[in-house]
């Protein structure tokens, strides 16, 4: 490993970052409904205030000054952009086509298969648990489409990518700095501005809590965990914005997502235990 962040104190971070990105799904929403934004539109201000946030953030870390060094080579920044680019525009465009539940367990279940593929790390117990899981979770539409499913497999597909190009990143602000700046670019030609102050307000909030903070815990976790690993607990999200739906949008959950919830996150405890423990928790 390249950092001495301890195994326990990474999956924390991990968890705080699924924690954040579970209220991403309701704030886009929130965007679609009243400041009229389009699911590109939504993917570029996301990426473009959470830069803005993580360049305020290099300021008063001192870091301001200075120009912001490449931590990998300028083609994997390059790729780590164009997959948060594809992540969150696949998302977004699935969403309306499938619902939440069906893009959720697409583009998060998919990911752990694709990134122990790519990996060849170990396809544990927490893995397989976890799918079955988030099936469970999403029991509560009968939806389907297959732009919305090909959309949501792209969005594993970039989740999936990123994760894997900046695991035991050295410099995880930086990363997640860089990331954005490309992906926004990438969706530049999207761009609309919201129709109203509280579209502002949303955007700000978006780019802050979801994205800046969340990628930026998530990148420091990588370091010190497998990215299958990482990628099981990421999957808390959908438990977040699931309980998010029930307080604050009146959404009722069948008794089978209820059941779907409580495997996701008896899949999560598992992945603690599959975690191998670094030095620092000795």
């Amino acid at each position: 490993m390249h950092s001495r962040l301890s195994t326990r104190r990474a999956f924390l971070y991990v968890v705080i970052a699924a924690i954040a990105w579970g209220t991403g799904g309701p704030t886009g929403a929130l965007l679609t409904q009243h400041a009229g934004l389009t699911p590109t539109a939504t993917s570029f201000w996301r990426l473009t205030t959470a830069a803005l946030w993580l360049a305020l953030a290099r300021r008063l870390s001192g870091r301001g000054a200075a120009r912001p060094h490449f931590t990998a080579t300028p083609l994997r920044h390059l790729f780590s952009g164009a997959g948060l680019a594809l992540c969150q525009l696949g998302y977004f465009i699935a969403i309306p086509r499938v619902g939440v539940g069906i893009a959720t367990v697409i583009a998060l279940g998919a990911a752990p298969i694709l990134i122990t593929l790519a990996t060849r790390e170990r396809l544990t117990k927490s893995i397989l648990v976890a799918l079955i899981g988030l099936t469970l979770l999403t029991f509560t539409t009968g939806q389907a489409n297959l732009t919305g499913v090909a959309a949501a497999l792209a969005s594993a597909a970039g989740y999936s990518a990123t994760t894997i190009l900046n695991r035991h990143t050295p410099d995880p602000l930086t990363t997640a700095f860089l990331g954005f700046l490309v992906g926004a670019a990438f969706l530049l030609p999207f761009a609309a501005l919201p129709t109203t102050p509280l579209g502002w307000l949303l955007i700000a909030y978006f780019g802050l809590i979801p994205t800046a903070l969340a990628y930026t815990l998530f990148y420091t976790g990588l370091r010190a965990l497998e990215t299958s690993t990482a990628s099981v607990v990421a999957l808390l999200e959908p438990v977040v914005a699931t309980a998010i739906g029930v307080a604050l949008f009146n959404q009722h959950p069948t008794t089978m997502s209820l059941v779907g919830g409580g495997v996701l996150l008896l899949a999560i405890t598992q992945s603690h235990s599959d975690a191998r423990p670094s030095a620092d928790d000795l």
